[in-house]
């Protein structure tokens, strides 16, 4: 009994000299001292001086990238050689054209239209297609809801026999035209088929911007793509007259940011990476067809409207 209460009494010698020491580490430590205003300055300065940050035009687009799909149409003219090609690679038929709007009067066109604007005397010659060697036509659309839906121009797809889209992780499919909307110069494509986990673009207001806001193009100039161009707008509330005078789009955003022949239907995105409207012109007084500084996106509330859809 004896022997038990001196092994107690040790033990709790131990413990308590482990608490002092403990203890005493405790007290003798520096107190930390309180984060200040001038320390969080000083410690961003210094990543923004020793790292390379993406910029905000590049952030934007990082978010758009994986909605954004190259929109391909083939001519009726092309049927039977398409259909062949189609036969061979196991594919359907070629898509009845749309069934939702008549005909439009208009010439078709596969890619960004030009024209004149409000106070232009003489229209402007209309863009070549800008056909590929199999005789595709390029142009760009998109992705807007988690099933796939895209948004891209009517003047991308109008005529077309098959319409095909190709999304950002190379998967191809077929695509049929759900809705047209020429007066707007917009249509509505499903796809037959959509990659994994397909993340639809985040649509935004076209309301918060303002005369030199930044904005950012995505699209396939010329069937090179995803291909991004920064700029601002330029100014609201435009109106665009098609060449041929038949067509007139209004409140349209005037941007500069560069845009060519494949980068009609593309979205214009503001730096949160946002859709805030659909690349549908340029204005081009000369037959270069090509970008001199005006482009005209349609806005995301009217191509939303359009389609009986509000967009928030």
């Amino acid at each position: 009994m004896k022997r038990v209460t001196i092994y107690g009494t040790a033990l709790a010698a131990i413990a308590l000299v482990f608490a002092a020491g403990v203890g005493s580490a405790w007290l003798l430590q520096p107190k930390q001292r309180a984060l200040t205003q001038s320390d969080i300055d000083s410690a961003v300065l210094h990543t923004l001086n020793n790292k390379d940050l993406p910029s905000r035009a590049a952030r934007a687009a990082e978010a758009i990238r994986q909605s954004v799909v190259e929109v391909r149409s083939y001519p009726a003219a092309d049927t039977a050689a398409e259909k062949s090609r189609a036969d061979k690679a196991g594919r359907d038929r070629p898509a009845r054209p749309p069934e939702s709007s008549a005909p439009s009067k208009r010439t078709p066109r596969d890619e960004t239209a030009k024209g004149k604007g409000p106070g232009d005397k003489a229209p402007s010659d209309k863009v070549a297609p800008d056909a590929l060697p199999d005789g595709r036509h390029i142009g760009t659309g998109v992705v807007v809801t988690e099933s796939g839906v895209i948004l891209t121009n009517y003047h991308v797809v109008a005529g077309a026999r098959r319409v095909e889209v190709r999304f950002h992780d190379g998967h191809t499919a077929e695509a049929a035209v759900l809705q047209a909307v020429p007066e707007k110069d917009l249509a509505i494509l499903q796809p037959k088929s959509i990659p994994d986990d397909l993340p639809p673009a985040t649509l935004g207001s076209s309301r918060e911007l303002a005369p030199g806001s930044e904005v950012v193009a995505v699209g396939f100039p010329f069937g090179i793509g995803p291909s991004v161009t920064a700029g601002v707008v330029s100014g609201l509330d435009r109106q665009f007259v098609s060449p041929d005078e038949k067509q007139q789009l209004d409140k349209l955003i005037q941007f500069d940011a560069a845009a060519n022949p494949g980068n009609s239907g593309g979205p214009l995105v503001n730096m949160k990476g946002e859709v805030v409207g659909i690349v549908t012109a340029i204005l081009n007084p000369n037959q270069s067809g090509n970008f001199l500084g005006i482009g005209f996106a349609i806005t995301i509330e009217s191509a939303g409207g359009s389609v009986g859809a509000s967009p928030f």
